[in-house]
């Protein structure tokens, strides 16, 4: 699986947010071992930034400071 360049290019929130939601999808798969990241030859990184793009998972960020 390649990383999804096309999406990122086309994503008109911020850049900042998007990043942080595939890092964090990405620890979690690492985790969990996920079988679905095994069956991607173990691109965690990959996998968790298309889940995020193709809106596979949710994210939201809390603004609490």
């Amino acid at each position: 699986m390649v990383f999804p360049l096309e999406e990122l290019a086309k994503y008109k929130g911020s850049i900042y947010e998007i990043t942080v939601a595939a890092n964090r999808r990405a620890y979690q798969l690492a985790m969990l071992k996920d079988p679905v990241v095994e069956e991607n030859n173990d691109k965690v990184v990959s996998v968790a930034a298309r889940q995020v793009f193709t809106k596979e998972v949710q994210f939201s960020i809390d603004d609490k400071r």
